[in-house]
């Protein structure tokens, strides 16, 4: 199979004594036997494109006689990532034909059909199959030609460029060129669900344009590239961006709302909602049956792959599901305006729909996500203010009177070592990741050994008593201990 942005298979055929004339007359007598419209011939050879007959799904092939050789090739022309072998099938089918045809005309009748064809060739000097190939300033040039918006295509190299400017901007502000830490990540706009929730909401926008390295960048725009060179003639301006734009605040929404504690960023969200609309019209009439198949196909598995690859760790799937299943909706949505091009009323009306629709519900979502993470984090907080409190009788100075000790045991320590129980019990209640629960029930076993030490303390000052020293001792090495597990997390 081959893949790429153009799948296509070359090989070389001999001419086997025949004459450069002798082969370009079979082989567009060969092409017209397998029903390819022939779009361009020269002296050097021909171009057509293989639309009907056996051949549904299209490729343009290009067929180039040199010295004793035959150039052929054959490239998709449907949009498709995978060919899944049919650009072979198609040069070897015109290989089979091609022998078939040459046993068909004298060599006379080749001769005479030569100076039929001969008006119709391309004058040499404008012969493109003679071309030289592009130089290495031209090469450059198509590629920064893609990101330069034109007729077709101008929304898709826009949002490549920003994508591509906020990664320079980060790595030239610190940000690491493969691995941006994670300071860097929510500093530029990063999804993470404590700060988005805290009022940072713009995060659902802004972390569609900020990518985790050099190749997750590089990824997203391959992918962006693709699908935008094939849906954004479909949708137009309005829609194709709407499309962007909506359905990464979607696959935002969902990466926030079913991750606590995963800092998510990237433009593939978005992506897999192009690609969702794409896949929706594809199930509708709007695009031409034969290319429909080879594209649904394509489309399918780039589809299933990503999201079965994003079943590994570190790779945020919700967003990437968000994305696709917002887009699918927002692809038949489009469709009645799709089907009416010249109705600009239905389509802003869909436009304005959709844009109220989605983001009023994302808002009342957004409300209703709880931010428990936060309010552990507030409640750990008013834990570590009231232990300061319960370990004042150690700051005691030593000269205090025994009353002082026991109203700091008791008023102070005791008091605040429950009511930090009472606390740890309400963080129980929150939904926050396993290890801060974990964490909790440690922190809870901490201070009833601290009740426990407190009490035994309290007994030996009150009753001048040296018999409780060793179990002082002994809930003192659990103290210890406890500390230093917690300190090991």
């Amino acid at each position: 199979m081959a893949v790429g942005f153009t799948p296509k298979y070359i090989e070389n055929l001999s001419l086997d004594n025949l004459t450069h004339q002798q082969f370009l007359v079979i082989a567009i007598e060969t092409a017209k036997k397998l029903e390819w419209d022939i779009r361009y011939t020269s002296e050097t050879g021909l171009i057509a494109v293989t639309n009907k007959g056996a051949f549904k799904w299209k490729a343009k092939v290009t067929i180039k006689i040199e010295d004793d050789l035959a150039n052929l090739k054959s490239e998709s022309i449907g949009g498709e990532m995978i060919d899944f072998g049919r650009n072979k099938k198609a040069i070897l089918g015109f290989r089979d034909a091609f022998d078939e045809t040459k046993n068909i005309f004298t060599t006379e009748e080749l001769a005479q059909k030569y100076e039929e064809l001969k008006p119709s060739f391309v004058s040499p000097e404008h012969d493109i199959l003679t071309q030289p190939p592009p130089t290495t300033s031209q090469q450059i040039g198509s590629i920064f030609s893609l990101f330069m918006p034109r007729e077709g295509y101008y929304i898709t190299p826009i949002l490549m460029d920003i994508n591509v400017i906020v990664f320079i901007l980060m790595v030239i502000s610190g940000a690491g060129f493969l691995q941006p830490d994670n300071e860097s990540l929510i500093k530029w706009g990063a999804n993470f669900r404590p700060v988005t929730l805290e009022g940072q909401w713009w995060r659902l926008i802004t972390n569609i344009f900020v990518h985790i390295g050099i190749m997750h960048l590089l990824l997203n725009m391959y992918a962006l590239l693709f699908i935008g060179l094939l849906l954004e003639p479909y949708l137009g301006k309005a829609k194709f961006a709407t499309a962007y734009f909506l359905t990464g605040i979607v696959a935002s929404l969902t990466s926030l709302y079913l991750h606590d504690l995963t800092i998510s960023a990237g433009a593939s969200g978005a992506i897999f909602g192009l690609y969702g609309v794409f896949l929706a019209m594809l199930t509708t009439n709007f695009i031409d049956k034969a290319q429909r198949k080879p594209l649904l196909m394509s489309i399918g598995i780039f589809v299933v792959y990503n999201l079965m690859y994003g079943m590994k760790g570190g790779i945020d799937n919700a967003a990437h599901i968000g994305g696709l299943i917002s887009g699918l909706i927002m692809g038949y949505c489009f469709y009645p305006s799709l089907k009416k091009p010249g109705s600009t009323n239905m389509e802003y009306s869909t436009i304005a729909l959709l844009a109220v629709l989605i983001i009023s519900t994302s808002f009342i979502v957004y409300k209703k996500i709880p931010n428990d993470i936060v309010k552990y984090e507030k409640k750990m907080d008013t834990f570590a203010s009231m232990e300061n409190s319960a370990l004042f009788f150690y700051r005691l100075p030593k000269n205090s009177s025994k009353e002082k000790y026991l109203s700091a045991l008791r008023d102070s320590g005791i008091y605040y070592w429950n009511k930090n129980i009472e606390l740890l019990n309400e963080v129980e209640k929150l939904k926050i990741p396993t290890s801060l629960k974990g964490r909790a029930e440690i922190l809870t076993n901490y201070c009833n050994l601290r009740i426990n030490s407190y009490n035994f303390i309290y007994k030996a000052i009150n009753e001048d008593n040296s018999n409780y020293q060793d179990s002082i001792a002994y809930y003192n090495k659990q103290i210890k201990a406890t500390i230093d597990s917690l300190k090991a997390k």
